[in-house]
């Protein structure tokens, strides 16, 4: 399956403290991604500064509370705001995570796992196409970090992923950095993860910093790529081909000179890997605030 949407190059995730930097400077970016709940029923100035950043810039919107997964029943109130902030914002879509946010109209604003079983996929996939059917346009969705697993669980998430955007035309947005972390949790192998999916439904990649703990790590997006992420991402962009990637940190915020720094390593990475193929990766000149690309692009297990 493949769904008609552009390929948008390298793009950030829009945050507040880079609003005046962005509309002074016209940095080179390709797009930005912003949180719909932030500016859903808001029509104060963060609105007014993300719609005049949208003038020069394509957008994407990345939600956190459809709560898809939820046995609570879709929440239209949230869907009607979601589609008016998607016609004043003409994104290039919208996203969500797989995952349920809460229970009894109660919202936990945590990405909580599903049971990756039949009955999920189902009812799962039953949501996505009433949802996308309400918007009128395709739902991306996110597979997420995850600490715990069901014991209930049948199905590998790569498989329930491949299986719900093939049965509702749904396209996936890939976080390699969750891939990472959820394998490190859960003691899976990360590269056959990425090696199937199904690399045609692929329309977003994720990546992102975590916190290593040692015996776990935690999705933090509060520091840089570490190496064995961006090998994770050579790989997916070595199976898929160049798909628009955003780089996320929401905490620790650096500047956004720095910001683009990092977003660069991974035009370093995609350009190594279509012009010289598994050749080794320069480190990059001056990482200001990041990890060198110290590995092997082509390592193989």
């Amino acid at each position: 399956m493949t769904l008609d949407l552009p390929q948008l190059g390298l793009g950030l995730g829009l945050r507040y403290p880079h609003f005046e930097h962005i509309l002074t400077h016209r940095p080179e970016v390709g797009w930005f991604e912003i949180i719909s709940e932030n500016f859903m029923a808001d029509f104060g100035w963060a609105r007014h500064m993300m719609l005049q950043i949208r003038e020069y810039y394509p957008m994407v919107m990345h939600g956190v509370s459809l709560s898809i997964g939820s046995t609570d029943p879709l929440n239209f109130e949230y869907l009607a705001v979601l589609k008016q902030l998607a016609k004043d914002v003409e994104p290039a879509w919208v996203s969500d995570h797989l995952c349920w946010t809460g229970i009894q109209n109660s919202n936990t604003h945590d990405l909580l796992p599903v049971p990756l079983t039949e009955e999920s996929l189902a009812h799962i996939c039953e949501r996505i196409s009433q949802v996308q059917d309400y918007l009128g346009r395709p739902l991306i969705l996110e597979n997420p970090s995850t600490y715990l697993e069901f014991r209930a669980s049948e199905i590998d998430e790569w498989e329930f992923l491949n299986r719900m955007s093939q049965q509702t035309g749904c396209g996936l947005l890939i976080d390699v950095n969750n891939i990472y972390v959820s394998a490190r949790n859960h003691g899976f192998n990360a590269l056959d993860y990425i090696d199937n999916l199904d690399h045609r439904s692929i329309v977003q990649i994720h990546l992102g910093g975590h916190t290593d703990l040692g015996d776990h790590c935690i999705d933090t997006h509060d520091q840089p790529v570490c190496a064995e992420v961006w090998q994770l991402y050579a790989r997916l962009t070595r199976l898929c081909g160049p798909v628009s990637t955003l780089l996320e940190w929401d905490a620790n915020v650096p500047d956004f000179p720095e910001l683009l720094t990092e977003l660069k390593k991974a035009e370093h990475v995609v350009e190594t890997v279509y012009t010289q193929g598994w050749a080794p990766a320069v480190e990059p000149s001056t990482p200001t605030i990041s990890n060198p690309i110290d590995f092997m692009i082509g390592a193989q297990r």
